[in-house]
Parts: C-alpha cells; structure tokens; sequence
C-alpha cells in the first residue's frame, strides 16, 4: 500500500500502514509534516546532504532500498525507543556506509518522494524528497568534559 499520495498523511494512517506503533497520548489525527531542510527527531538530525561535504560515501558502499517495513537506524540508549526510516518502495535508498571524521553520520538517504521517520515517543517526521545525512546529535555538555559536547541521549 503507498504512502505517498496528494494529501499529507496522518500519524494514523502512517502507523496503520507499516505496523509501527507510537505511545498513545500522541494525536493520530494530526498531519504529519512532510520538511524540506534540516530537522531533529529526539538524538537524531537530518540534514541536506549539500550541508555536510565533508560526509562521503565509502567506496565500498551500496544502496539499499528503504521500504513499508522499515529500516532501523537508531535504538535509544539502554535498549530504548528505534528511530526507524519508512518509505514506498522503490522511493527510497539508504547506506550506511559512509566516511565521517567526526563519526556522528548513520546514513545516507536519498529519496524522491517523501520519507518517514517513525519514534514511538516523538511521533513521526517527513523527508522531503533529495539527499540526506542522517546523523547522531550532539548538545553542549560540561564545560569541564574534554571537547565540551556529548551525544543527544534519546
């Protein structure tokens, strides 16, 4: 069954279609808000690929094709919550096979139709169609801790 289609998708429809839950207290009925530019789902960030050259892609890489099932590509800490990627099949490609001298980037994205995240606490977000860097986030910590900054724990 398609995700895409003329009107923005409910978090309902989103979670009814690829058998992904989210905690009940979050409004099913809302439209899910399909962004074009840089966005933040709990540890996670995506970001225009344009944004981020120094973030290539491994010679050794292949894409892999991002479908309704969904590919995990974060778990919260101690075994939490998955950040998981869904789209129509054939929309979408992912590898995780990238270069990324800080080590923060989990994947590439590139898609021509919109995409999904889906967190069971925070809901789900929408890809705009292009290339993206799906990365771990970062927030400034104790001054006192070497580098000063410490991955978002989600």
């Amino acid at each position: 069954m398609p995700m895409t289609h003329p009107t923005p998708l409910t978090l309902a429809e989103l979670t009814e279609r690829t058998g992904l839950d989210v905690l009940a207290h979050l409004e099913r009925s809302l439209s899910i808000p399909v962004i074009d530019g840089i966005q933040a789902q709990g540890d996670l960030i995506v970001v225009p690929r344009s944004e981020l050259p120094r973030v290539t892609r491994s010679p050794l890489a292949h894409w892999q094709d991002v479908g309704a099932d969904g590919v995990e590509l974060l778990r919260g800490a101690n075994g939490g919550n998955p950040h998981t990627l869904v789209a129509d099949r054939g929309t979408c490609a992912w590898t995780p096979y990238v270069r990324d001298a800080q080590g923060l980037t989990l994947c590439l994205v590139t898609n021509s139709a919109p995409a999904y995240l889906i967190h069971p606490e925070h809901g789900a977000t929408g890809i705009a169609p292009g290339t993206w860097t799906i990365r771990r986030q970062r927030e400034r910590g104790d001054p006192r801790t070497p580098g000063g900054a410490r991955l978002v724990q989600d």
